[in-house]
């Protein structure tokens, strides 16, 4: 079982990214958002992971509700419907 989808061809990336932004905090430079996308299809977790890594956040040390307020936002994003 997955938690990404594996198409992502529904994905409004414009407006994943500026909620990132708006709601979490994460404003990234276009590097950082392909790597993010590039990250979608190995799960949510790779993308959450993608992400901080972008914005210099050490994952590890990061604060669980930190981690789950990112990795939330992403799949408000990627799950259809």
């Amino acid at each position: 079982m997955t938690d990404a989808a594996p198409n992502f061809d529904h994905v409004d990336f414009d407006e994943m990214f500026a909620a990132l932004c708006s709601e979490v905090g994460f404003c990234l430079h276009d590097k950082g958002q392909k790597k993010v996308i590039a990250a979608l299809p190995k799960g949510l977790d790779a993308a959450m992971k993608a992400v901080l890594a972008a914005d210099g956040v050490d994952e590890p040390n990061a604060p669980g509700d930190l981690k789950k307020a990112v990795r939330d936002c992403l799949k408000a994003h990627v799950q259809p419907g």
